[in-house]
């Protein structure tokens, strides 16, 4: 856990306010992409697997967008946050934002994501000056650590399978592995969190990451593709097509009904 000298980020730090939003924007569309499977994932044990994994991350959201919200200081809210901004006020990764797909494209995008995240909460939760982010990384680590279980499961089920599912599950990787590399970048808001003890540095953390796929694609027998062009720019509120037809659906309830409340 953090030392006993953390504490939280001040009010109206900037630097420390953009850098978890860019976490807390990453749990927040890969939890909605998720729970897009609800009702249509291939079995009922699934459909359940995979709900609960998008309510895990919409719980690290809902926790993050609280925290942001008193960092702020400007009296937006979890929802406010969430729900009321622009598609480029969001800087989520790309690989969160992409189509699920079918259901080899779904797991190999958690797999990604997921061996990335669990080894990075828990860095923040031993290293982080912020007492409250370190409290909520605490939590995260041991969830992340089942998505990890998961998709690497059934990374391996499938491309360890029959032809037809490990051409599948290959294609899914070929199509993602791009856009991996924007997970391990620093921008100058996570820079100044990283130098300030906010946050580890993503990118100590990639080579635990590349030894984890590594892992997981030999035994499923599975070929990472050379990456020419990494794909990025979501760190910057620059998105593909399908991000505005997300938020549309995402954001739909908040702004037909402002200020709503169950």
């Amino acid at each position: 856990m953090a030392t006993a000298q953390a504490r939280a980020a001040p009010a109206g730090d900037d630097a420390a306010f953009r850098a978890l939003l860019e976490i807390a924007d990453d749990c927040l569309i890969l939890g909605h992409r998720l729970s897009e499977w609800c009702g249509h994932a291939p079995s009922l044990e699934e459909d359940l697997a995979l709900a609960n994994m998008g309510l895990d991350l919409l719980g690290q959201a809902r926790a993050l967008y609280a925290h942001l919200g008193e960092i702020e200081g400007k009296g937006r809210s979890e929802d406010d946050l969430a729900f009321l901004r622009r598609e480029r006020d969001y800087v989520n990764c790309l690989l969160v934002e992409r189509k699920n797909g079918d259901f080899a494209v779904t797991m190999a995008r958690q797999l990604y994501f997921a061996a990335f995240m669990q080894p990075f909460w828990r860095a923040v939760a031993a290293t982080s000056t912020d007492a409250a982010l370190a409290g909520i990384a605490a939590k995260a680590e041991k969830e992340m650590a089942y998505h990890l279980r998961h998709a690497g499961e059934w990374v391996i089920r499938l491309g360890d399978g029959t032809e037809e599912s490990a051409a599948r599950m290959q294609a899914a990787v070929d199509e993602l592995h791009r856009y991996t590399g924007e997970m391990f970048l620093a921008s100058p808001a996570r820079a100044r969190a990283i130098a300030d003890g906010l946050l580890p540095d993503a990118g100590s953390l990639r080579p635990e990451w590349e030894r984890t796929i590594a892992t997981v694609f030999a035994e499923a027998d599975l070929t990472a593709p050379e990456v020419r062009s990494a794909q990025k720019g979501g760190r910057d509120g620059i998105h593909g097509e399908d991000m505005g037809h997300l938020l549309a659906e995402l954001q739909f309830m908040q702004r037909a009904y402002p200020g709503q409340a169950w």
